[in-house]
């Protein structure tokens, strides 16, 4: 075999052989593209977020604000207070228990009105979607309102509809919050029910069918076959309306004229703003405000671990 034959043959192989990926850039090509986002981040959340806790580490009152006394430093002495103050245990309890209520009502109602959506025509279910969105797009304090004029005893409908009289909702602690869990449902149940509906409409029909054929009830379906099919979606809805109930401030607000009597309805972020702006205790706010910001983000975590534990890329 001849030199030339012997090039021929190695190009003809080397043209057989399949051609080799093209390399991959640097590792930190992707965070020059996440440049930009993560610098607006840093500026609307790390910042805001590090003087919190600056300030819940001071002393800072309106004596400071003013330049009246000096600032000092407290270390974890504002926590310290705060974890000692019995009123503080009572209102975190009550915004668990609370969010918990508005979470579970929101998912049954959404869940609920996602497989009604896929059980009527498209004249109802267009009509259903767009008073969903119209409740979804009213501003928190709009909402809040309307629900307190519908409930007011002496000119609202509900009562009359109901005889019950001149009956005060926002007076009975526990009549209050329902009150405004009901609101909280109004405005949530939506966002539920259209993520929902969109994740039952993207199950294989062929699925739906089998499990029909078999004898299983509505309910056993959406138990043994919708539900475990829409689990990540169900997580996502979830967590999301968990960090959303929890820290509710404008409905409370709104509704029971800043927290209720004596502070009965009460949740932490109403119980954070009249300590740091009512009392002008900025320090206790901040460590309020801290404390919450503790607790969404072990939420937050939760919900990154159930998502990698589902196999979901982070």
């Amino acid at each position: 075999m001849t030199t030339h034959d012997a090039l021929a043959e190695r190009g003809t192989v080397a043209k057989a052989r399949p051609a080799r990926p093209g390399r991959r850039g640097p590792r930190w090509t992707p965070w020059l593209y996440l440049a930009p986002a993560l610098v607006v981040l840093g500026g609307l959340l790390v910042y805001p977020i590090y003087q919190l806790g600056l300030i819940s580490l001071l002393k800072y009152t309106q004596a400071q604000v003013s330049g009246g006394e000096p600032t000092t430093f407290e270390g974890f002495g504002n926590y310290a207070t705060l974890f000692a103050d019995e009123q503080f245990w009572q209102v975190l309890v009550t915004t668990v228990v609370f969010a918990a209520a508005c979470v579970i009502s929101t998912l049954a109602v959404g869940c609920a009105l996602a497989v009604l959506l896929t059980r009527v025509r498209a004249v109802p279910r267009l009509a259903l979607m767009v008073a969903a969105l119209g409740a979804w797009a009213t501003p928190a304090v709009t909402g809040s309102t309307v629900w307190l004029l519908l409930f007011d005893p002496d000119f609202g409908p509900v009562n009359r509809l109901l005889g019950l009289g001149d009956h005060s909702w926002t007076y009975g602690r526990f009549s209050a919050f329902t009150l405004v869990l009901l609101e909280v449902v109004w405005c949530s149940f939506p966002f539920v029910m259209v993520t929902v509906y969109a994740g039952i409409r993207a199950v294989p029909s062929e699925v739906l069918e089998a499990a029909a054929l078999d004898g299983a009830s509505q309910w056993r379906i959406w138990r043994s076959v919708l539900a475990p099919m829409l689990r990540p979606i169900l997580v996502v809805v979830t967590i999301q309306s968990v960090i959303w109930d929890f820290k509710l401030f404008t409905q409370i607000y709104v509704m029971t004229n800043g927290g209720g009597i004596a502070g009965q309805n009460l949740v932490l972020n109403v119980y954070a703003y009249q300590k740091a702006f009512a009392a002008s205790q900025y320090s206790l706010g901040s460590a309020i405000g801290v404390v919450m910001l503790v607790i969404l983000l072990g939420v937050t975590l939760v919900y990154l671990w159930l998502l990698r534990r589902q196999g979901e890329e982070l």
